[in-house]
């Protein structure tokens, strides 16, 4: 007879998207018959940290982020595995526009502008964002290459303004990634925050001829290959383009909410925060037996569970405290990675008030504005089903490396400021239906000049950790798809570690 296997018990520390995609990869596994248990340790009483959707009168209004990028596709992909595929729904590009805010104007990016590439002549020739002198350095680049540096790391502002000067650092590539990351261009790594551009001035030294050569290919590129002969004879219709952003119907907590009950609920924990991680005391250890050593967890009150694996799935400066006992250098290494704090502020507004706004998806304000208001998305006008038929709603974002000060104020002041910006950008003074302030205290990961050797240097620590397994928007992409891609990750790398071959029996 063979003797059955010892049920393994996994524990995942963090019930944010990450935490939530690492669980449902792990309970997955447990269904198809792998011999562990999982458990998802969560310290607040609601899952998925700062994915939170609440609708009002109509309105969907998204706490923290509302969407995903298309061309990642793991949240799609999860979202459809879910059962949410009919749900999902693409921005709408047709009608995107985007402005800058310059000298107390808005004005719209360039159109063919990649990021912060320029694509098309006329629309960098004609905009009245850039000097001449930017305008002449973006043709210059189109066919020389700008003096490489000695291939280490450098920040965004400096490698941008390597390429096109000055003025296309402050007055786009800063707005944009200020959006993005809540972050600043200065401090900013292009290594990890813009590997794709990194990576195409050490191939082809001008970033405009990278570009174009790359959208040539995709172009010229069948969508859908034939795989034989018969193939050759059909005529189906290529996929259409994807969108630029992807959503949820009902908000991007269908999908967190759709993740957590896919997992037992006695498997998980909740007001559950951990205090102490260790190994177990007594039990395998030492250099000889590092792959036997069992972990530890001290939540508060003292309740003790073990674990023969753990997947941590905090913030980085948490997962850092955590682990000052197993590895103090680990510990130092990820409670450096910095971390920005950010505000949302949401407003919804009548017909009347949706007819006098720009058309297009909202506009970005640079530093040198000097406003407090880093960008306002057009929510009704970026997604359909987000404000009720003919209504609007507008999403503001403050806080950031900028203004972390901002988030120290009362609700009634951040609307006083907002509203009194919003009259100065656009006359924009119509009353607003509600008012929705969510704050978000170190939430987004900085990746600052050198994250990519911690994060090497990190992974050498983890080495004589085995068992212990880091997931989160730390690391390697802050976005959703981020998140569930290292999440799933490391469950499947936790039950390699436990001879469990990813889940696959």
């Amino acid at each position: 007879m063979s003797e059955t296997p010892k049920t393994r018990r996994i524990a995942v520390i963090g019930g944010g998207t990450s935490g939530l995609a690492a669980a449902y990869t792990l309970a997955r596994a447990r269904q198809a018959g792998a011999p562990i248990e999982e458990f998802l340790f969560e310290a607040n009483p609601w899952l998925g940290g700062v994915v939170r959707t609440e609708t009002v009168d109509g309105f969907v209004v998204e706490a923290g982020p509302d969407s995903f990028l298309a061309e990642k596709p793991q949240a799609a992909a999860m979202a459809r595995e879910l059962g949410l595929g009919e749900d999902l729904m693409g921005s709408n590009d047709h009608a995107r526009r985007t402005y800058i805010l310059h000298h107390n104007r808005l004005l719209p990016l360039p159109d063919g502008l990649m990021f912060l590439v320029p694509t098309r002549i006329w629309p960098m020739v004609t905009t009245r964002l850039l000097p001449l002198s930017t305008k002449l350095a973006a043709a210059w680049e189109l066919f020389t290459s700008p003096p490489k540096t000695d291939g280490g790391d450098e920040s965004v502002a400096s490698f941008v303004q390597r390429h096109y000067g000055r003025a296309m650092v402050e007055n786009i590539a800063d707005p944009l990634l200020a959006g993005v990351y809540g972050g600043d261009s200065a401090a900013l790594s292009v290594r990890s925050v813009l590997p794709r551009f990194w990576e195409m001035e050490r191939k082809s030294g001008s970033l405009t001829r990278a570009t174009l050569k790359a959208m040539r290919a995709r172009r010229f590129t069948p969508l859908n290959k034939p795989k034989d002969s018969k193939s050759l004879a059909t005529t189906a219709a290529p996929p259409a383009p994807l969108p630029l952003f992807m959503t949820l119907k009902g908000g991007l907590q269908q999908l967190t909410q759709r993740l957590a009950a896919q997992i037992d609920k006695y498997r998980i924990l909740m007001r559950h925060p951990v205090h102490v991680l260790e190994f177990s005391p007594g039990g395998p250890g030492g250099a000889a037996d590092s792959c036997s050593r069992r972990f530890q967890i001290t939540c508060a009150g003292g309740k003790v569970y073990d674990a023969d694996a753990v997947v941590l799935a905090l913030p980085a400066y948490q997962a850092g405290g955590l682990l000052s006992s197993i590895d103090h250098r680990l510990s130092e290494l990820l409670e450096g990675i910095p971390y920005s704090s950010s505000m949302t502020v949401s407003l919804g507004f009548d017909e009347k008030a949706r007819a006098t706004l720009p058309p297009g998806f909202g506009f970005l304000v640079p530093r040198k504005e000097k406003r407090r208001m880093l960008a306002c998305t057009f929510v009704h006008a970026k997604f359909d089903h987000r404000a009720p038929e003919g209504k609007a709603m507008l999403r503001c974002f403050l806080g950031g490396a900028r203004d972390p000060e901002v988030l120290n104020l009362h609700d009634d002041e951040i609307l006083a400021i907002v509203r009194k910006e919003l009259r100065e950008i656009m006359n924009f003074t119509a009353e607003p239906l509600f008012c929705r302030v969510h704050r978000w205290q170190a939430a987004m990961a900085q990746y600052p000049v050198g994250h990519g050797s911690r994060i090497s240097a990190m992974n050498e620590r983890l080495k004589d950790l085995p068992g212990l397994y880091l997931a989160g928007n730390a690391y390697s992409g802050i976005g959703i798809s981020d998140c569930i891609r290292t999440g799933k990750a490391a469950a499947e790398k936790a039950l390699e570690h436990l001879g469990l071959g990813g889940g696959k029996q």
